[in-house]
């Protein structure tokens, strides 16, 4: 339920959704970057050690993609591309110089903002399908050495290319003043509605 003089913009159980994969990538991060390189491999003791963190990180996996695949399911229909997005892009120039009264104006979400969740849903799939190719304990014999050396050098690239993307996220969401507390008491003020995502703001006065 929002505080009065708000509006509501995540359910309860949205948000849980949404900081269970959270929680997820950053423990995949950290274990993955421990796994990743020789000078990282301090990160192991947060798992408990080398064999526990190479035993657990595919587990995280498979949690990280159930939890995203909710989410997905949740708003990939508020995510879909369309003109006023082409448009907003274009005066990304004026987002981040704080003139935002010169952009179009957009949705529940801007360009930015879907350009992460398509980018998360593809490089969490890529990582996903390579991270099972490498997955030894179950499925050694499912491919050849040489399969898995490929696909070991995809799922880096991959999660290299998500902890920038996850960076980039976490810091747009602290930049612009009131969004992370939509994410974690689940209501922003109309101001803000109005300022960053006005067709969203009448779609909801219109009672859609």
């Amino acid at each position: 339920m929002s505080q009065p003089g708000t509006i509501s913009r995540y359910t309860t159980a949205q948000r849980i959704n949404h900081w269970i994969t959270a929680g997820c990538f950053i423990l995949l991060a950290l274990s993955g970057m421990s796994l990743f390189h020789p000078s990282l491999f301090f990160l192991t003791d947060l798992f408990g050690g080398g064999p526990y963190t190479r035993a657990i990180h595919p587990w995280f996996g498979v949690v990280l993609l159930v939890s995203f695949a909710i989410l997905f399911v949740r708003f990939f229909h508020h995510n879909l591309w369309n003109r006023d997005d082409t448009a907003w892009i274009g005066k990304i120039d004026k987002v981040i110089s704080n003139h935002e009264e010169d952009v179009p104006d957009v949705g529940r979400y801007n360009a930015g903002q879907k350009l992460v969740f398509w980018s998360m849903t593809l490089l969490i799939l890529v990582l996903f399908v390579t991270g099972i190719v490498i997955w030894d304990q179950y499925f050694f014999g499912f491919t050849s050495i040489e399969v898995k050396r490929v696909a070991i050098a995809i799922h880096s690239l991959a999660a290299v290319a998500i902890i920038a993307v996850f960076i980039a996220h976490v810091y747009a969401g602290i930049w612009i003043r009131g969004t992370m507390g939509g994410m974690l008491h689940g209501s922003v003020t109309p101001g803000w509605a109005f300022r960053h995502h006005r067709k969203w703001l009448r779609d909801l006065a219109r009672g859609r």
